[in-house]
Parts: C-alpha cells; structure tokens; sequence
C-alpha cells in the first residue's frame, strides 16, 4: 500500500489513538515533539490515515478542507483523548471531571459537518463520500468510551504511546513489538552482556 505520507506509525489500533499519538514521547519535554507543529501535517497524516485505518472507517476516505482551520479542533480532541484515557489507563477508570471538555471537543468535531453517521455496519457513514476529518476524530474518539475498549487500553513502556491490545488474553506488552519491543529487548541483552563483563572484569 502507497500513502503519501508515512513517518508516524499507526500502532494505536484506531484512528482517535493514532492521532493521540503524533504527540511523540510525550512526556518528556527535552525530546517530545509534536508531529502537527506544521498544520500541513494533519493533511498528510489524514491521506495516510485513510488507508491505514480502512476497516475502522469503513473504507470511508477522510478529507481535510483547511488544516490550519480545523487545527484548534483536532488538537483539542487528540489533547482530549489523550488526557482521558491515559488518566484511564493509569488508574483503572475514566475521570468524570475529565468528561465534559473532552465531550465538548468530540462535539466541535461534529458541529461543522453535515454528514450522516451510524448506519448499521458503517458507523463512519457511507463509503462513497469523504468524512471531514475532524468528524471522523471525534466518532473515533467517542467509540473509546465502551467499557470493552477501555478495559484493553494500554500505555507503550518505551515510546509511551497509547495502543488498544486486541490479543486473546489482553497480555500484550508493546504498542509494536517490531519496533518498541525490539529495542526494549536489545536494551536488556545489552545491560546483561554489560553487566556480565563488570563481573569478569571486576
């Protein structure tokens, strides 16, 4: 699959995490970064979302009409999002002190669209239209509320990012084991063989 755009990984699992995580090491202020600094960004991650996240949309493309006008809205509900299901993840519930803003951006989301949603097996719409992207966001972001869906939200121990874990016994660890789980085990290899060496050495 070609997308024009593809320097974010979409791990999350759905398009409201994946969004949530253009934020990059969040958390840590000497090396985050923000991946929607440049609004063109959100265009590009948008073109590239359309694929990567087809079953969930339902094959439904979304559109961005100005990146720079719906930015307040996008980063309002990634912020959002991110802030109630980390708090979620962490503490093993939703914060309903944390409901209303995040509400009042899923809302903004939709205010702006005039577009239908909920149809039986298509929750994005119909497939033959583009969904603005924000509107998108917002079902996204909606859809994690489900008891099922916050039960399996996790927090990556290496990038920190968010990732829904669809495993069968909910035991995954990684938000990529390719990736994050790669490095966390070539990290640990290294301080053995480090540590082993101080002993020979000592």
């Amino acid at each position: 699959m070609t997308v024009a755009w593809t320097p974010h990984r979409f791990t999350g699992g759905l398009l409201a995490l994946d969004t949530a995580n253009t934020v990059v090491l969040r958390g840590d202020p000497e090396r985050a970064f923000d991946r929607f600094d440049d609004p063109a960004e959100i265009a590009r991650f948008a073109d590239a979302a359309s694929g990567f996240r087809a079953a969930e949309l339902g094959d439904r493309r979304l559109a961005v009409s100005s990146p720079a006008a719906i930015a307040p809205v996008v980063l309002s509900i990634r912020e959002t999002t991110d802030r109630l299901f980390r708090g979620a993840v962490s503490k093993g519930a939703l914060a309903t002190a944390e409901l209303p803003e995040f509400l009042r951006a899923c809302a903004d989301g939709l205010a702006a669209g005039r577009t239908e949603i909920g149809a039986p097996g298509r929750p994005f719409g119909d497939p033959d239209t583009p969904i603005a992207f924000e509107a998108a966001l917002a079902v996204s972001a909606l859809s994690l509320l489900r008891d099922d869906t916050v039960a399996r939200l996790r927090i990556c121990p290496n990038c920190t990012w968010l990732f829904v874990d669809r495993s069968r016994n909910s035991s995954r660890l990684w938000c990529d084991m390719a990736v994050c789980g790669n490095r966390q085990k070539a990290s640990r290899h290294y301080r053995r063989r480090r540590a082993a060496n101080e002993v020979r050495n000592a």
